[in-house]
């Protein structure tokens, strides 16, 4: 990408609710990744990547803005913003920015700024119809709506989603027939969006609705997973049918590529909006689809296992085939990384750091000693919140009661020993440090909220 070079194309592929060990390269003992661990394989696997938010729509606008949630206003999914937050909590929640701003530079109007055609295959949720992916930088959407999840993934993709939700979602794919599967079909869009423009440069979205809920997989794969012999901690045939399915769509990209003599030419980022689900649903057969192992609890917390991800990058050029990074890294990279390969020095404000340091030698440092998360809401075991991680300290404030707990990361992976009492100075600074990111970034947080006390709770 640099200047007098032949421009690289940029396929990015993030996946939904995709738990840090949900591939065989990551450790799990029931999925089956054959083409993605042969991605990693082939490029860079980082072991400490973390999404921006433990929850969806935060994190997807982070990678395209290369801007915090925080400081983007975007802490929660589209809906929930739209909605408010609940009224018979101890807080009542701030309000939030329900659609990423177009006075945002995205990622998308970046490429285009240096002749690059773009498109967005699969989930949106960053806004609704007046901040779909055409207005935001995109020739081409397929499929994104402000829908965070399809109430199917089978053919014709629209239903109800709840009782208690009963409008009726959909996701525009056109014509199909019974049994055609959505991540299949969002695939093929991507290959023929491959395909028409293999001479040209192209910056593609490739973002699936996989493997959020509805669990469903397809029955030949779900049939394979029910007799084979069940993991320690993973276990569940149809979220394992679900990542066979995502894994085999990588796989056809992957070849494609390769079929067009461009995988030399074209950067390969795979990576998930945030951790693993990890407690039962009624979508989900009311079992824990995944579980994020060794790490604690899943998507919605900040706990590492609801924000760490898996990340893969093949960069052609850069990356060494299988090699490990373990530097943490964090969504918002992903602009500053792009952005500097593609020499683009007046970037706007960014919160993240370029990992192109890295891509050549995974043992270097980016000079980053801490990363910041806030939630200010509420979700199923999680209350209103923020965290810091510096080194091996990790720090989580809890707004109700004020609350603090302390772990070591190096030491306690799976966050079990609160140390608050042992480290009272540590807290004492790395709270400092929090409060300080929140206000530069003008965080928006919860108010007490007047009716707690009354007879209306």
């Amino acid at each position: 990408m640099p200047v007098g070079a032949a421009k690289l194309n940029v396929v990015f592929i993030l996946v939904d609710d995709w738990g840090c060990a949900d591939a065989g390269v990551m450790g799990s003992d029931f999925f089956e990744t054959p083409n993605i661990d042969r991605l990693a394989g082939q490029g860079m696997l980082f072991t400490q990547a973390y999404a921006a938010a433990a929850i969806c729509s935060p994190t997807r606008a982070a990678i395209l803005t290369g801007k915090s949630p925080a400081r983007l206003d975007m802490t929660i999914w589209h809906e929930g913003a739209v909605r408010g937050g609940p009224t018979n909590k101890r807080l009542l929640e701030p309000k939030a920015q329900p659609n990423l701003p177009r006075e945002e530079v995205t990622l998308a109007e970046l490429f285009q700024q240096y002749g690059y055609s773009t498109a967005h295959i699969g989930k949106w949720h960053l806004g609704k119809a007046a901040f779909y992916p055409e207005t935001q930088g995109y020739d081409v959407n397929v499929g994104g709506t402000y829908w965070g999840a399809p109430a199917t993934f089978f053919w014709p993709y629209r239903g109800p989603w709840s009782r208690s939700d009963p409008e009726l979602r959909y996701v525009p794919l056109g014509q199909g027939k019974p049994g055609d599967y959505l991540t299949d079909k969002l695939t093929d869009r991507a290959l023929q969006f491959i395909e028409r423009q293999r001479e040209k440069p192209f910056f593609l979205s490739l973002w699936y609705h996989t493997v959020h809920t509805p669990i469903e997989g397809k029955s030949k794969l779900v049939e394979h997973f029910k007799n084979k012999k069940p993991g320690k901690h993973h276990k569940h045939p149809e979220y394992a049918a679900m990542v066979a399915s995502m894994d085999e769509n990588v796989g056809r990209v992957l070849r494609k590529l390769e079929e067009f003599n461009i995988a030399d030419n074209t950067a390969v980022i795979l990576t998930s909006d945030n951790g693993g689900v990890d407690f039962p649903t009624a979508k989900s057969g009311n079992r824990p689809p995944t579980r994020n192992f060794p790490y604690r609890s899943g998507k919605g917390t900040l706990y590492e296992g609801g924000l760490r991800v898996p990340l893969i990058i093949r960069w052609p050029g850069r990356t060494k085939a299988g090699t490990v990074c373990k530097e943490p890294v964090i969504s918002q990279d992903y602009y500053s990384t792009i952005a500097g390969a593609l020499g683009h020095a007046d970037a706007p404000q960014h919160d993240g750091e370029s990992l192109l340091p890295l891509l050549r030698h995974p043992r270097a440092k980016l000079g980053r000693e801490l990363l910041y998360w806030h939630y200010p809401h509420y979700y199923p075991r999680m209350t209103p919140g923020s965290a810091v991680r510096e080194g091996d300290w990790k720090l989580i404030h809890y707004y109700e009661g004020d609350r603090v707990e302390l772990f070591n990361l190096r030491d306690d992976p799976g966050e079990t020993n609160n140390l608050v009492a042992e480290q009272s100075a540590r807290v004492q600074v790395l709270r400092g440090k929090l409060d300080d990111w929140r206000q530069s970034v003008d965080a928006k947080e919860p108010a007490p909220n007047p009716d707690w006390d009354s007879p209306k709770k």
